[in-house]
């Protein structure tokens, strides 16, 4: 057996995209128009880890979706956990779950879907504002 991608429903394509692409820095790598179905699929992955994707289904009809809080998580592992929320930050993205202990944090897409940010290796020691910032939200 082996793992070939996790799907999640996006409301607003040029949104998702956005925060997944240009925010959390993950590449597009194929997308798939089904006019019939009236949906599109979009992969997108960190550089070299194609296999490992996230599929965004974009339907083209207008639909509501829950908050998505029963799918769980979806979760990357990343140099510096300090650098990449103050990245994600200044591009207007909430900090859920700030890394506090200098190892995880959790953010939202712009469909409420929680992703969790995990440092690599060790966990970077514990540092202002970071170990004295609240959490926001839910996460």
């Amino acid at each position: 057996m082996r793992y070939l991608h996790t799907m999640v429903r996006v409301s607003d394509l040029d949104a998702s995209l956005d925060f997944y692409c240009n925010k959390l820095g993950l590449r597009e790598i194929r997308r798939v128009d089904h006019e019939a179905g009236r949906f599109s699929l979009i992969f997108v992955a960190p550089d070299g880890q194609e296999e490992c994707s996230l599929e965004l289904t974009y339907n083209w009809d207008s639909e509501d979706y829950d908050e998505g809080r029963n799918f769980g998580h979806v979760a990357y592992e990343v140099d510096n956990i300090y650098e990449t929320c103050e990245r994600l930050m200044a591009a207007g993205v909430t900090i859920n779950r700030p890394p506090r202990d200098g190892w995880m944090a959790f953010v939202r897409s712009p469909d409420n879907i929680s992703i969790e940010l995990l440092q690599k290796g060790d966990a970077l020691p514990e540092k202002e504002p970071w170990s004295s910032m609240e959490n926001t939200g839910l996460w």
